[in-house]
């Protein structure tokens, strides 16, 4: 279960954050994740639980913003949004790609802060 070390550094980064902010508590973590990234979201749900447990975060809310994969095409020379990551074909014209342009994200993007 790698979402417990994740949740652990995310907690970390987040409350460092908040100290640098003069934030005495942090109410919500919006983390941008894509379905490439290979996390289990319920996993990483519980995990954060247990890792904002005495911390600023402690209570906090986490939310999770899906990133979908979206690979560019040569034969139509855009980027497209994949319907599914079972296949790696352009859904307009069916042509493979494997150039991934979105779906491997897990970044924070956002905290709100008290």
């Amino acid at each position: 279960m790698h979402e417990l070390s994740l949740a652990n550094r995310l907690v970390q980064m987040a409350e460092a954050t908040a100290i640098e902010a003069g934030a005495q508590r942090v109410i919500a973590v919006t983390l941008r994740v894509g379905d490439l990234s290979g996390v289990a979201i319920d996993a990483l749900r519980f995990a954060y639980d247990v890792a904002t447990a005495g911390t600023r975060l402690e209570g906090s809310r986490l939310e999770l913003r899906r990133v979908g994969v979206r690979v560019f095409c040569q034969f139509c020379q855009r980027e497209v949004e994949l319907p599914s990551v079972q296949s790696f074909r352009c859904p307009v014209c069916n042509t493979p790609s494997g150039d991934v342009r979105a779906g491997r994200e897990l970044e924070i993007e956002s905290l709100e802060v008290e």
